[in-house]
């Protein structure tokens, strides 16, 4: 047996495998750059030599862009002879999958070179960094991801556009913004009940869902971790649940940031707090309201930052299309109390349940380059005990706020290759995802933008065909 680098041991699988007779395969997954699960399925009697020596795995594997092409820019395709490199498994992760015929199992996978040593435009490594950064400065991020998406119907409506999936429970279709409504949350209760069922198979703790604001989109919020790379896990596996559970009753679950026009887009609300060595939540203040120092230089970090980091919450281009006024999306770097206008929010409740609230990220991010550049912004902002501007009160998308310089920060970008170009340039990002993992990411979007900017729209024929 090769010494895993991960931590994973032989006798994990062991005790799975004997706890679990029926299963015959398993997924085994590794998360690129763009979030998506790459990797294998493999038969039960292969899980032992996986936890022994690892699995080979072609190092392009963590250099293709949102089609699956190789980008040659990040520098991981023919400058290193597309080698294989050898994932290993994550301790922990090794988890049955509900509802499989026949029974497979899931575990997810994390990539390092022959020699054990890190691989490090692996997007876990690039979290572990800052994890491990805060750990050294006596502090450890605990958090939770909210995970908005829409159900969708697999056919088009009749002008060619996407429209919310029927009820499964009668084949009922609600074409109306249902927000909040429990009676609409009864149509798909059959399919919740199975997500509800995959999660607690995976450990994972689902908790309330809820009716958003566009028809067909809804929410499932998480157990908050004291492991924020748990949390990063969570919401990585728990997509991979809905999607599946919705291709079962015949329903697309779509992780889109923007899938339809005329409504709000679907976000990726981070929720982080920092405890001490004692377990200690040091954003509580201890009457309520007199922010301590720690909080608010944090959110003077993320301020700062949030302008240049801007394409790890929006990495798409579609992504731009769900920043609008009163969309419920933030149009500038703020903060507020109990202000869901604002990008930065501090929830009301419980001081020792507090929190930062991270807005700016939609569904289609990647979680653990959303946490990795979050904690390095914090960070930031700590060292540097950076004011974070005056509180956004009212309506976050009205006034000087809504230009971004209101206390200083420096203003978001305006569209997807703004945000390219700003990312590209950052030190601060560098730094937040590692040198090798920020120049594998921006080479990837900027061929994802190249590949768009070249592609014809139906838009362009229906404004120009016929007249110019």
């Amino acid at each position: 047996m090769t010494h895993s680098p991960s931590g994973s041991t032989l006798a994990e699988a062991e005790a799975f495998l004997a706890a679990h007779p029926e299963i015959e395969a398993f997924d085994i997954v590794l998360t690129d750059a763009n979030g998506i699960g790459r990797g294998k399925i493999i038969r039960r009697h292969e899980l032992p030599g996986l936890y022994a020596g690892g699995r080979h795995l072609p190092i392009s594997i963590l250099g293709l862009d949102i089609c699956g092409e190789d980008v040659h820019e990040t520098g991981l395709i023919w400058d290193q002879g597309d080698g294989d490199l050898r994932a290993w498994p994550i301790p922990g992760t090794l988890k049955p999958l509900h509802g499989t015929s026949p029974a497979r199992g899931e575990v997810l996978m994390s990539m390092y070179h022959l020699d054990g040593a890190v691989m490090t435009s692996d997007p876990r490594h690039a979290l572990q960094r800052q994890v491990d950064a805060m750990a050294a400065e006596g502090l450890h991020p605990a958090g939770a991801f909210e995970l908005e998406f829409f159900l969708l119907d697999p056919k088009l409506d009749d002008h060619g556009r996407a429209q919310p999936a029927a009820a499964v429970l009668d084949g009922r279709r609600s074409l109306k913004t249902e927000v909040y409504s429990v009676d609409h949350l009864h149509g798909m209760e059959p399919l919740f009940s199975q997500i509800y069922a995959a999660a607690r198979a995976a450990d994972i703790q689902a908790e309330t869902v809820i009716s958003e604001y566009a028809p067909g989109q809804y929410e499932l919020t998480l157990h908050y971790r004291t492991d924020v790379m748990q949390a990063a896990d969570d919401l990585i596996r728990l997509k991979r649940i809905v999607r599946l559970q919705a291709r079962r009753f015949g329903v697309t679950a779509c992780f889109m940031a923007k899938p339809i026009e005329d409504y709000a887009g679907s976000g990726m609300h981070f929720h982080v707090s920092l405890l001490d060595g004692a377990g200690r939540n040091v954003f509580a203040e201890a009457q309520e309201g007199q922010w301590t120092d720690t909080i608010l230089h944090a959110l003077g970090g993320l301020r700062q930052t949030m302008g240049e980091a801007m394409l790890v919450f929006a990495p798409h281009a579609n992504s731009w299309r769900r920043f609008a006024n009163q969309s419920y999306a933030p149009v500038s770097p703020s903060w507020g109390v109990n202000n869901r206008s604002v990008a930065l929010r501090i929830p009301a409740g419980d001081l020792r349940a507090r929190r930062i609230e991270h807005r700016p990220s939609g569904v289609d991010a990647n979680p653990y380059l959303v946490a990795a550049t979050v904690l390095a912004g914090i960070r930031h902002g700590l060292a540097n005990r950076i004011n974070p501007g005056p509180e956004t009160t009212g309506n976050g998308y009205a006034g000087e706020d809504a230009g971004g310089q209101g206390g200083g920060a420096p203003a978001m970008p305006g569209d997807w290759r703004e945000a390219i170009r700003a990312a590209q340039g950052s030190a601060f990002l560098a730094e937040a995802l590692g040198p090798d993992m920020h120049r594998t990411f921006c080479a990837i979007k900027a061929a994802e933008h190249a590949r768009v900017a070249r592609t014809i729209a139906d838009v362009d024929y229906d404004l120009y065909l016929h007249t110019v």
